[in-house]
């Protein structure tokens, strides 16, 4: 009996946890929207407990062990992290190679970009080597259905120019400031090709940052540890000393965990680099 009762609540309760986590669930009458309505009130209210207490005993942890700064370095991801695409993707490789004839619609490029870029890559372990052009030249021409060199190259270029990109978060330079400040040590942790040292150059960013871990160079992509063990040694710290932001759940926080480092998810986890920084116990 009490084993069917607790399975008699637990299955009035899953649709309200869903819903607290954002899960998609097929649509039911009205009166089956009301009743996960009220359970997930509730149910938001014990998930939001639960994290609370848990992430005040994490802390409690951490300073006991680390002091009252947590982590001695922050390690960031690049693209979707700490800075993003000024106009969509689709839209620029469309604008551009209309003087060079192609003719797909935004939706067909993405689509086959999509496709494209979900390929294993068979010319080497690795997508981006060296600068990375074998890689997007086979990604431009299958996108777009253009292999004419000169619009590889104009596009190529582009993603190199800060008009291409822009920061995530437009206050991240004064956390970075801060961050420094404090002694905590920062790092880029990207799989990127080797433009990436002059795009942050270009976007006036690469003196945040101690280090700078690019996949092209390190010869290993995330979620390989491998890429975080050497921004750790980069840095001079251990994998347990440094927390990593990413936007990217495998990428970015399996792999760091597997790494031995902490991983917190941006845009999930975190919103901005000052709650990073105030996480871990750095005033901004």
């Amino acid at each position: 009996m009490a084993a069917a009762r607790l399975r008699s609540a637990a299955a009035r309760l899953r649709p309200g946890l869903a819903a607290a986590r954002g899960e998609r669930r097929p649509l039911g009458t009205a009166a089956a929207e009301a009743v996960t309505a009220d359970t997930g009130a509730v149910a938001a209210g014990v998930l939001a407990r639960w994290e609370l207490m848990g992430a005040r005993d994490y802390y409690d942890y951490r300073r006991a062990i680390y002091g009252d700064i947590t982590h001695k370095a922050i390690l960031v991801d690049a693209a979707g992290t700490l800075l993003a695409p000024t106009e969509p993707m689709a839209q620029v490789y469309r604008t551009i190679g209309q003087k060079y004839g192609v003719e797909y619609s935004e939706n067909e490029i993405l689509m086959r970009y999509r496709r494209a870029y979900a390929q294993p890559w068979g010319r080497s372990r690795l997508r981006y080597v060296d600068d990375g052009r074998p890689f997007w030249q086979y990604i431009v021409s299958t996108s777009t259905g253009c292999s004419d060199l000169e619009y590889f190259e104009e596009l190529y270029q582009y993603y190199t120019t800060e008009k291409a990109w822009h920061l995530c978060d437009p206050d991240a330079g004064r956390v970075f400031q801060a961050l420094r400040k404090a002694g905590v040590k920062t790092a880029v942790v990207s799989n990127f090709d080797t433009r990436l040292r002059p795009l942050l150059q270009a976007l006036k960013c690469d003196h945040w940052f101690d280090a700078v871990a690019i996949s092209a160079e390190v010869a290993a992509e995330k979620p390989n540890p491998t890429i975080f063990l050497k921004a750790c040694e980069l840095l001079g710290v251990k994998p347990e000393e440094a927390v990593h932001i990413g936007d990217d759940r495998r990428n970015d926080i399996w792999g760091a965990r597997d790494a031995g480092c902490d991983a917190w998810l941006w845009g999930s986890d975190v919103h901005s680099f000052k709650e990073v920084a105030e996480r871990i116990g750095v005033e901004v």
